[in-house]
């Protein structure tokens, strides 16, 4: 081993790129960060409206089922798919290792 290797110090170009690339991957780290935080304030903020609508539309389909005397399909679909993500849950909440 040469013994300028040890106490040579990085040229100004790779000291500048070195600080480049750092601040470049923090950069991008904090703006993953705000466009996840964005995406979650928004499903929150939608939610009472999400619900409304789901209210709304599953009342639409009651009042439909009785002009038409076609039976509700969907709140048998709803309730089917309510009851398998239940057993779902529940299956992974008890098998999931502490």
């Amino acid at each position: 081993m040469r013994p300028y290797l040890i106490t040579a110090k990085p040229g100004r170009l790779l000291r500048s790129a070195a600080w480049l690339r750092v601040w470049a991957l923090r950069s991008l780290a904090l703006a993953v960060m705000a466009g996840l935080g964005a995406v979650v304030f928004a499903v929150r903020c939608l939610r009472p409206v999400v619900n409304y609508a789901a209210t709304r539309a599953a009342w639409l389909e009651l009042w439909a089922a009785s002009v038409t005397g076609i039976g509700p399909v969907g709140a048998a679909l709803g309730s089917g798919l309510t009851d398998e993500f239940v057993r779902e849950f529940h299956k992974a909440r008890t098998g999931a290792p502490v």
